[in-house]
Order: structure tokens, then C-alpha cells, then sequence
């Protein structure tokens, strides 16, 4: 048996990927989950995983080279496969990939719920399995998960959720508290039909998880906060600041560097979609407000860890060890070479926190 490697698609507008770098040779035995190959795409770099177990037996698609989503860059297979059945579903995916007649996957189906006078926008994938929802954090949107909701949706239904003020959602927090924050994610899951789900966070997103988990302890599966707000008082509260009042590349780059382990990730095109975010009416009254629900002064004015104790609900934390923004908890899981945005730069390791 046969198993090709795609080029996934990570996120709703990636239409091609590079391959930057090949971990793996031809004759190399695999597992599922192993990293393949890197690849660059529009807004960032990842890290292709093996979806399935075998021997990496033809590389299509060398360095350097783009290749449209759906295309086949690799087979997989047993070492018995016969030689020239592999030659021919070699041939076949080459010329697929010259003639530009690769069939991409479909996309996340996106959509949009009304909840407490807002209109909250999302992505799902996955049609089998629990429900997962995906909640971003401050600045951010639904597209963060895009390494993180593809390979998860293979075995859930995974909602990723634009938070009132950002994404696609309305601009409008009311007072950016996190009871409003909660109740919108609370509100989605009603809008959607959804019973019980797993809540993943992230950085304020997982303090806002927390807060649904305490407000609705019956409809919540699972815990997974990734890098969460309210965890202790300190925080990088120069960057929260500068981010908000960044108005240029220039000026918002170098606090972009503080979200990763490796600054070679804050790239242009990263930079370029957080400012037409920031430049849309209303953006910059979301930041602010939120900024108070964020600060003391200098300090986290969030106390997520005390309402986290009050709820009974299974919880895994896992963190960048090189964290910038918010300094690493003990009781968390610890991943070397990330920063704060740990699901980005390591998505291996929340996709394992999820799923274990």
C-alpha cells in the first residue's frame, strides 16, 4: 500500500507551499507524527508531520521547490511495495504537480454565529470526534491555530474562534472583561449545538477558557491552556503596550520578536496582517480595553490560576521555555525552543498536550 504526503494546507489562504528543508531520506523508516519536512508558506514556516507509519520510499518535491496544496511530495510504504508501483505513483504525482492539475482539499468551512449582539466569526474542520474549540489570544485571530487545526481534525471536530474584537468577529468588547469574553465562547458552543467540547487557550484565550469552565463546569470536556494569562503576576507588559500602540512595521516589529523563541519567524507578511488588523475601525478601542482587563499597573490583573482551582475539569498547561511575554510556570509542560507563541513554533507539543 501506497501513502502519499501532501502539501498540506495550513489555514484558509494558503494556496502553495516551499519546502525548505527535507528531514528525512529516501529508504528512512517514519512514523506517524515524525517531522518530514519544513515548509514556508504565506505567513510562516512549519513543520510537515508523517501520516502514517512506513518508509519514505520516493521524495517528489526537492529544496526550494513550491508546490500547489494537495500535491503529492512524498510517498510512503512498506519496504516489500514493489519498485515499479512506486516509479508509476511517483511519475503520475510529478506530472500532476508540473501540469498544475493537483486537486487541493478542502478548506476549513467558515462561518459565523450572532451571540449577545455580536457576530462571532469561525473555521471548522473535521467531521468525526469530539469537539474541540480553539480560542486565540490578545491581537490575534483564528488563523494562529492553522498548524494546530489540520492534523488535529483528522480525528475532531475542530471550531478555531474569532474573540469579540478581533479576527473577522465584531470590533466591540463591551467592557473587555473576561465574564464578556466567556460568555461569548459560552454563546458560541449554544449557537453551534455543541454539548460538551474540549477548550483550548491560548495566553488570554486560556484565561477566557478558564473563565467558561467556571461559569459552565457541565459543558466543558477538557482544559488545554497554552502559554495562559493569570498564571502569576509578572508579564511583559511592554510588549502588550507596544503592540497596541504600534502604527508601523517599524514600530511593531521588534515587539513581534518577543512572541517567538526564534526571531527569524516574525516575518513581513506577519507583520503586514497584524497592522491591516490594527488599522481597522474600532481595532484600536478593542486593544485598549482589553489592555485593563490585561494590567495592573506593570502586572497581570487576571487571576485565572484561583478560578482554575475552583473548577473540576481535567486541565493540561503547556509553555514555551523561552516565553517572553508570560515567564513559564513550573506545573506546566516545558517545550524547548518556543516562545509565547508555543503553538506556532511547536505544534507537535499542543497537538500532543490535546490529544493525550
Amino acid at each position: 500500500m501506497i501513502q502519499p504526503v501532501t502539501m498540506p494546507k495550513w489555514g484558509l489562504s494558503m494556496e502553495r507551499g516551499r519546502i525548505t528543508d527535507w528531514f528525512v531520506a529516501e529508504g528512512d523508516e517514519v512514523k506517524t507524527g515524525d517531522d518530514l519536512a519544513d515548509i514556508d508558506t504565506d505567513k510562516i514556516n512549519g513543520t510537515l508531520e508523517s501520516p502514517g507509519d512506513g518508509v519514505l520510499r520516493r521524495v517528489i518535491a526537492a529544496v526550494g521547490e513550491e508546490v500547489p496544496v494537495g500535491g503529492t511530495i512524498a510517498l510512503l510504504a512498506e519496504a516489500a511495495t514493489a519498485d515499479e508501483d512506486l516509479d508509476d505513483a511517483a511519475r503520475k504525482a510529478r506530472a500532476e504537480i508540473d501540469a498544475g492539475a493537483v486537486q487541493a482539499p478542502e478548506g476549513p468551512v467558515t462561518g459565523t454565529v450572532e451571540v449577545g449582539g455580536r457576530t462571532l466569526a469561525y473555521a471548522t474542520l473535521g467531521t468525526e470526534g469530539d469537539v474541540v474549540v480553539l480560542v486565540h489570544g490578545y491581537g490575534g485571530d483564528k488563523n494562529s491555530w492553522l498548524f494546530v487545526q489540520e492534523p488535529l481534525a483528522r480525528t475532531h471536530v475542530v471550531h478555531a474562534l474569532d474573540l469579540p474584537g478581533h479576527g473577522e468577529s465584531t470590533k466591540d468588547v463591551g467592557d473587555g472583561s473576561l465574564d464578556t469574553l466567556a460568555d461569548a465562547v459560552l454563546g458560541f458552543l449554544e449557537a453551534r449545538g455543541v454539548e460538551r467540547a474540549h477548550l483550548v487557550g491560548h495566553s488570554l484565550g486560556g484565561a477566557v477558557v478558564v473563565k467558561a469552565a467556571a461559569k459552565a463546569p457541565g459543558r466543558i470536556e477538557k482544559l488545554t491552556l497554552v502559554a495562559p494569562a493569570g498564571f502569576g503576576a509578572a508579564v511583559n507588559s511592554g510588549y502588550l503596550r507596544g503592540f497596541a500602540a504600534a502604527k508601523s512595521r517599524r514600530e511593531l516589529k521588534p515587539h513581534l520578536g518577543a512572541l517567538f523563541a526564534n526571531p527569524d519567524l516574525v516575518t513581513r507578511r506577519l507583520a503586514d496582517d497584524l497592522l491591516r488588523y490594527k488599522r481597522l475601525d474600532g481595532v484600536d478601542q478593542v486593544l485598549a480595553t482589553l489592555l485593563d482587563t490585561l494590567l495592573d499597573g506593570d502586572e497581570q490583573a487576571i487571576d485565572a490560576a484561583r478560578l482554575l482551582s475552583e473548577v473540576d475539569v481535567p486541565t493540561t498547561v503547556v509553555w514555551g521555555r523561552q516565553d517572553a511575554v508570560l515567564p513559564p510556570r513550573d506545573n506546566a509542560v516545558l517545550v524547548d525552543d518556543a516562545g509565547h507563541l508555543v503553538h506556532l513554533e511547536a505544534p507537535n507539543a499542543v497537538l500532543a498536550a490535546i490529544t493525550g
